[in-house]
């Protein structure tokens, strides 16, 4: 006989958008329990590792909302319905102030708008991982402290199995705890365990054909249990085949000090990112999410290299807060440098005529205005195409390290979980990681994950307050 127990209401996961929801149905007068699949004091999960940036498709939080709600559309290409992108641009600069009065601290780190309100200290100081003590490790503890003295509790060691469903309604969740059963008995369940990108099977099954040639950027930790147990439940699920992630080098494969940083993405939306054969394969003036996705899906994901001169070398290649030059080298990054380019295709084992003929082809393109006839085009909207003229030329061996999935279970504005038909799941929601058709979409845009965690996890809250607490719920 499974152990029961009696929580007004259960959330699954304690990254950043389960302890906002937690705190604030807390804040509220429900009592909240957050059932963690890590063991650990300090559990891993993508939030604890993030280098703590809030903004809204890479601009300001604090922006006019009209002019936030047209970027993410612009940016998703419409993917991102009225509704959705409404409630984002609307309460992204409530959630930073939600943050600070819990305790958070934000600072500015560069003349970059949307590093306008980056959580203190950073995170982000030195290639590889660097997360103890700074960003969203300190933000979790903080959230995890305030929880329990609003009477809420953090149960470690515990892993959603199955929501309980009754009537038509999710009245509470089966969560394994080490050998035990646990039946929690709520008025409401908020799934927050994040996307599904640790869990090679799923990553399979929606994203590419060889999970195992990514490189895991993140936590790891988001096994798709809260999606498998929404889809279960009659769930509508969103856009699973995208995911947030940067392009690494190869070498991160073996390497840690080559993850989560440096990434290569500013190399390649200056250069050309090439397949086995010399030839380009994706548009490189997408960016660095889409680029990633895109060497993902090829038939060997191990096959991409980036491609650039010594003038990128120096110029893109030194921007960023942890820069590929002089960071990839340094820490042991593989990158052949040669002053002829057949050379250069030698080396990486390609047909020396092949990338050169595609090099000479862009450079060309490049100089007559022609981007928009190569196959695939390259547009220059986002970042300018620059020649690959200027000896040395350099070569990184790349793969994609994925971060977290961008799509999930479909949501309203309220956080609510989907039906196939558009109603709604009685007493289910789902905030941050775990949400589907925030972002991604064809264009793969990307609108922000903190802010994604905050704002669903605040919606969600304030939602379940209203329809199942006695506390009124305050503007």
């Amino acid at each position: 006989m499974a152990d029961e127990r009696q929580f007004d209401v259960a959330v699954v996961g304690g990254g950043l958008a389960g302890m906002v929801a937690a705190n604030r149905v807390a804040q509220l007068g429900l009592r909240a329990v957050v059932l963690e699949q890590g063991s650990d004091e300090r559990y891993l999960c993508n939030s604890r590792y993030t280098g703590g940036s809030f903004h809204i498709c890479l601009r300001d939080i604090l922006s006019d909302e009209a002019v936030l709600r047209k970027v993410i559309l612009d940016v998703t290409h419409g993917f991102v319905n009225d509704a959705l992108a409404g409630l984002v641009a609307r309460e992204g600069r409530r959630v930073v102030r939600w943050l600070q009065d819990e305790g958070a601290r934000f600072m500015r780190v560069s003349g970059a708008e949307h590093h306008n309100f980056v959580l203190a200290p950073p995170g982000r100081s030195r290639p590889g991982l660097d997360w103890e003590g700074r960003a969203g490790d300190v933000l979790l503890r903080t959230l995890e402290a305030n929880l329990v003295k609003r009477g809420g509790a953090v149960m470690r060691n515990s892993r959603g199995r199955s929501l309980i469903v009754e009537a038509g309604e999710c009245r509470g969740v089966v969560a394994q705890q080490g050998e035990q059963e646990i039946r929690y008995r709520t008025r409401a369940v908020v799934i927050a365990d994040g996307g599904f990108q640790g869990n090679a099977a799923l990553v399979k099954q929606y994203i590419c054909e060889h999970p195992e040639r990514l490189k895991q950027r993140g936590a790891g930790t988001g096994c798709g249990d809260g999606l498998q147990m929404a889809i279960a439940a009659g769930a509508r699920t969103v856009g699973l085949d995208r995911f947030y992630g940067h392009i690494l080098s190869r070498d991160a494969m073996t390497n840690d000090k080559l993850w989560p940083y440096p990434y290569l993405d500013s190399l390649a939306t200056a250069g050309i990112v090439v397949g086995a054969t010399g030839e380009r394969f994706v548009d490189e003036g997408r960016g660095g999410v889409y680029i990633a996705n895109a060497i993902a899906n090829l038939e060997d994901p191990f096959s991409a290299v980036v491609i650039f001169d010594h003038a990128i070398w120096e110029g893109p290649g030194r921007g960023g807060l942890i820069p590929v030059n002089p960071h990839l080298p340094a820490v042991g990054g593989t990158m052949p440098v040669t002053n002829d380019l057949a050379e250069l295709a030698r080396q990486l084992g390609m047909e020396p005529r092949r990338l050169v003929d595609t090099v000479r082809g862009y450079n060309e393109a490049i100089a007559s205005g022609a981007l928009a006839t190569l196959e695939p085009a390259r547009r220059t909207s986002r970042y300018p195409a620059l020649p690959i003229a200027v000896a040395p030329f350099y070569a990184v061996p790349a793969c994609a390290g994925i971060t977290a999935t961008m799509g999930g279970i479909a949501i309203n504005e309220h956080a609510q979980a989907l039906h196939e038909d558009g109603s709604t799941i009685k007493g289910l929601y789902v905030a941050g990681g775990a949400t589907g058709g925030l972002e991604g979409g064809p264009e793969i845009g990307y609108v922000g994950g903190l802010v994604k965690c905050g704002v669903t996890g605040l919606a969600a809250a304030e939602n379940i307050a209203q329809s199942y607490g006695s506390t009124a719920v305050a503007g």
